[in-house]
C-alpha cells in the first residue's frame, strides 16, 4: 500500500534555502517544476 503525505506531515524548515530538483516526471516535469517555482521555491 502506497503511503500518502501531506503539508502539514512535512517540516519546510529541513529544505528552506536550498534547491529542489524535479526528476523523472515524464511530460508534466515542467509543469509540476513551474508549480514550485510560482509558490516561492528554487
Amino acid at each position: 500500500m502506497a503511503n500518502i503525505y501531506y503539508e502539514a506531515d512535512a517540516d519546510r524548515a529541513q529544505i528552506d534555502n536550498k534547491r529542489v530538483a524535479v526528476l523523472g516526471y515524464g511530460s508534466q516535469g515542467h509543469a509540476h517544476a513551474l508549480n514550485l517555482k510560482e509558490s516561492g521555491w528554487r
